[in-house]
């Protein structure tokens, strides 16, 4: 069975300033989703399930979904501030979702396959798709607790216009993840790489540090686990209107528990994205330079 991409769509880009995920950036009006599709077809993917918020669902339909008709199976799921487990109630002052695994749960009644997890608005590039496709497409059948995740450089992956989110990872010799902690500001800080810890102190992060893009492979059984973790952060953080639920701390827990592995997945591809505005133009240089080079056709679909 081909694994299914589960495309994470439904935030609104807050430092970027609109529906980013909508954004035209190459030469027909491509967006970045568009062209992490089209890798994940060539790298084996044989079904798409987007998370999006349900107030903007025919916007999604007519401008995304309409592309990919007749190239593979489509599916849409949503995400909304108040689907929490039962006994649980949203903050009346909470904005915003859960985090990106609260997003993931959503997935759970229709992707029953190996799956891979993307930001939509993350140009992941072609190699990272090839790389977690074969990794997918060779699990056993019934595998179980097995997970992977494409570890990017983190020097690969900053704005010149800001801070990123990451997840900071460590391995072990046998590129098994060992530890990841979710970052909400990294950037450079006098020449150094660097991240905001808990006491905003920044504390410097190797060059070639691994970090998560939040591309990650997972087998099914990863719904049960996160169910069982939310209702635990939940009881902890359900009245902080700020809180998420992000997929590294899910994963952290599993790992230093013993109940899953995560292999760190090297790849060639450099990521780039649209965090902030001041970000667009470099974004539509680097898909047209791209084209150029013969790594996409001038029209995707």
């Amino acid at each position: 069975m081909k694994p299914t991409l589960f495309v994470l769509a439904s935030g609104m880009g807050s430092r970027y300033g609109g529906l980013k995920q909508l954004d035209g950036l190459g030469p027909n009006g491509e967006t970045i989703m568009d062209y992490s599709i089209f890798d994940a077809i060539r790298g084996g993917f044989g079904k798409l399930v987007f998370v999006i918020r349900k107030d903007f669902e025919q916007d999604f339909r007519e401008k995304i979904l309409s592309k990919y008709e007749g190239h593979l199976p489509t599916e849409l799921v949503f995400q909304a501030i108040d689907d929490l487990p039962e006994g649980f109630t949203a903050p009346e002052d909470r904005k915003k979702p859960w985090g990106t695994n609260h997003a993931v749960l959503m997935g759970k009644n229709a992707i029953k396959e190996p799956f891979a997890v993307i930001n939509a608005d993350d140009f992941y590039g072609r190699d990272a798709f090839e790389v977690m496709g074969k990794w997918l497409s060779e699990l056993p059948e019934g595998s179980a607790n097995r997970y992977s995740m494409v570890g990017f450089r983190v020097c690969n992956t900053l704005s010149e216009n800001g801070s990123v989110a990451r997840g900071v990872c460590e391995k072990n010799d046998a590129n098994m993840l060992t530890g990841v902690v979710e970052r909400t500001e990294i950037m450079r800080v006098d020449g150094k790489i660097c991240y905001k810890d808990e006491n905003g102190a920044w504390i410097e992060v190797a060059e070639n540090a691994p970090v998560s893009m939040n591309f990650w492979g997972f087998t099914p059984d990863y719904f049960n686990y996160s169910e069982e973790q939310f209702v635990d952060f939940l009881k902890a953080n359900a009245s902080n209107p700020k809180s998420e639920f992000f997929i590294p701390l899910v994963i952290d827990t599993l790992i230093n528990s013993g109940k899953a592995t995560c292999e760190v997945l090297d790849t060639t591809s450099k990521w780039f994205g649209v965090t902030y505005a001041d970000d667009r133009q470099a974004t539509v240089d680097k898909i047209a330079s791209l084209i150029e080079a013969g790594e996409y056709p001038n029209k995707l679909f």
